[in-house]
């Protein structure tokens, strides 16, 4: 099965490691989840570097934290109906594909559910970017 070419706005299925789990001592995510990716770069050895935002259920107990994504679009990912959000304030860095990288639930042919619009991958961008330059942005690497 081939592996989608990671570009930012591309919702990926994702073992996410929260930063309080990382914070506790936990080396791995309790589930898989979709994940937007936020970045991507290579290194001076050509290997793809990615940083991707979890999208919960879980509203946001601070404003800016997160981004709700609207109804018509998690219904075009083929995401459940239930409102959800991108979480702005933390993030997972890994090389790409990383063994944290999960099949669809709904389709074991597939790594990734699809591209968000671009309008709402700039207003997660531009967020995430306010979260990190108050240095506030928590950021979790993750093994190879």
């Amino acid at each position: 099965m081939p592996l989608p070419s990671p570009e930012p706005g591309l919702v990926i299925s994702y073992v996410y490691l929260w930063h309080s789990e990382h914070e506790a001592g936990r080396e791995d995510g309790t589930k898989h989840r979709p994940c937007v990716i936020v970045i991507t770069v290579r290194d001076a050895g050509g290997k793809q570097l990615v940083t991707v935002a979890p999208v919960t259920h879980a509203a946001p107990s601070i404003l800016g934290q997160a981004v709700e994504i609207p109804l018509a679009t998690k219904q075009r990912l083929g995401l459940d109906d239930a409102r959800s959000w991108v979480v702005v304030s933390e993030v997972n860095d890994f090389a790409w594909p990383g063994p944290d990288l999960r099949v669809l639930p709904d389709d074991a042919s597939r790594f990734d559910y699809g591209l968000l619009p671009p309008g709402l991958f700039r207003q997660i961008r531009d967020r995430m970017t306010a979260w990190a330059t108050a240095r506030q942005l928590k950021s979790v690497p993750r093994a190879e």
